[in-house]
């Protein structure tokens, strides 16, 4: 199966656009002896390989759009990185962060080059600082880990990327197996230091091949590199409201028919690419963290499933860990941010009390109050206790009709204040949580009809939702970054 992995040549060749590739590489510099044994290594890997290093680096096309690329070459003395090769990666990153390029790294590697020893462990250093002021110069960094990345790679730029996708069966780790197994003496166990055990972890965004990765670097890279500074706001969309009771919209926005952020994403958005857990360990299908476009603006979406909640468990600590993943990757990269609130309320839980659950809504709080991305937040259904309060603290927040805001659910309330849920109702209408009630009192600043019940009319709604979130991005993006963050502060300064 490994014989069958694409060389970083054929790599190249799958990813980007024919004929289009153009190498960056100069000669390297071996830090050896000409007479030693490991100049005899190096000589020999060259023949064997074809290659003059681990690692290769240049330029190409996407699609049409010019990009940055390091890749290992593992049959070179097992991708090892020394200091030749970690100059040649540290070379090429300063120049596409010079030149304003997007970088797409495909590390294969045992690790750090042990003929080299401790100086070309810290290499990895002088690596990881180059990938960091690429990225806090607002540049894209995409990975695909491959067959194998273990060790200093790993642990440096190999887990750096704002998009990471994995080759299917590849062994990805820490410390390699063979090694675990010399200094313990008995086997790792299996299936934990593989591509696909990763991505249910949260660890990496997809397992897929060279090819599919070519797509997913496309879609990607359309909505982290798109423009914004042109988007149009057009016209306001129109707000044509019957009236509703409380208890009515909370009746209609729980129905298990009723489109939710996953259906938003499949009707009203294009260039939508999945991003997966929290890149620390954890996963949680209820909350979704995806890039997409919603007309010509493009967001990073952090949307409540509200079906994945009630099939599987409610919103946890590790859902929200997700959202702020999220939260950075707007910041970082200066995109807008579009948060879905559509929530029944957070886990109750001995495991969420103990994950941090309380002070994980504080942290998403304090990250969207601050954020220096343009925010839009849209309350699409329930919405109900701190789960939903942790997204929404936005520039601009919309709500569908139906769509509500409360502390609790309102039989919670009515539990709290007559110790029966027989009053929700009555509760509802007072405590004002329907989405006209928000808009009156500042909460929400725009409310998108439902014609009669989005459960009915799932693409219109849900195209009547995609237009109103590209007309607030548009809107939002008018103001800079420090008049946004103060008008944004005294926004709820004021409630």
């Amino acid at each position: 199966m490994i014989d069958s992995r694409p060389d970083a040549h054929a790599l190249i060749r799958a990813v980007l656009d024919e004929g289009s590739w153009r190498s960056w590489d100069a000669p390297p510099v071996d830090p050896v002896r000409p007479d030693s044994s490991y100049a005899d290594e190096l000589a020999a890997a060259r023949v064997k390989s074809g290659y003059d290093e681990s690692v290769v680096t240049g330029e190409g096309l996407l699609e049409g759009r010019r990009v940055a690329v390091v890749a290992s070459e593992f049959s070179f003395l097992a991708g090892s990185i020394g200091v030749a090769a970690a100059e040649r990666i540290a070379v090429a990153v300063e120049r596409a962060t010079a030149e304003g390029l997007p970088l797409l790294a495909a590390p294969a590697s045992g690790g750090t080059r042990m003929q080299e020893g401790a100086l070309a462990f810290v290499q990895m250093v002088k690596v990881t600082a180059a990938v960091q002021a690429h990225r806090a110069a607002g540049l894209p960094y995409l990975v695909y880990l491959r067959h194998p990345t273990t060790g200093g790679v790993f642990a440096s730029w190999g887990s750096l990327g704002h998009v990471t996708a994995a080759e299917p069966g590849a062994l990805i780790g820490f410390l390699g197996p063979r090694v675990f197994e010399s200094l313990h003496g008995y086997p790792f166990p299996e299936g934990v230091q593989v591509s696909e055990n990763l991505y249910r972890h949260g660890l990496v965004d997809a397992v897929v091949s060279a090819e599919a990765a070519r797509a997913i670097a496309v879609r990607a890279l359309s909505v982290l590199c798109a423009r914004v500074e042109d988007l149009d706001p057009g016209q306001p969309p129109e707000e044509d409201l019957r009236p509703v009771e409380a208890w009515e919209a909370i009746t209609r926005s729980r129905r298990d028919d009723r489109p939710g952020v996953r259906t938003l994403l499949k009707l009203a958005a294009t260039d939508v690419t999945p991003l997966n857990g929290s890149g620390e360990g954890e996963n949680e299908p209820g909350l979704i963290l995806a890039l997409a476009r919603f007309g010509a603006a493009p967001a990073v979406v952090l949307g409540q499933d509200r079906r994945r909640q009630r099939v599987g468990a409610p919103l946890g600590p590790a859902g929200l860990r997700v959202a702020r993943r999220g939260m950075r990757l707007a910041a970082e990269l200066g995109l807008p941010l579009v948060t879905v609130i559509d929530t029944a309320g957070a886990a109750l839980s001995k495991a969420a009390e103990e994950g941090g659950l309380a002070a994980e809504i504080a942290r998403c709080l304090a990250d969207m109050v601050s954020l220096e991305a343009p925010t839009v937040c849209l309350l699409m259904g329930e919405g109900a206790g701190g789960a939903a309060l942790a997204l929404l603290p936005a520039d601009r927040v919309l709500a569908a009709q139906h769509a509500w805001l409360s502390p609790l659910p309102p039989e919670g309330s009515s539990a709290i204040l007559y110790r029966s849920v027989d009053f929700a109702p009555e509760i509802a209408q007072a405590q004002g949580v329907r989405a006209t009630d928000l808009r009156r009192n500042g909460i929400v600043d725009r409310v998108v009809p439902e014609l009669p019940d989005a459960a009915y009319e799932p693409r219109a709604f849900a195209e009547r939702v995609g237009r109103a979130l590209e007309y607030e991005i548009a809107t939002v993006l008018r103001l800079g970054p420090q008049e946004r963050k103060e008008a944004r502060r005294s926004r709820y300064r004021a409630l």
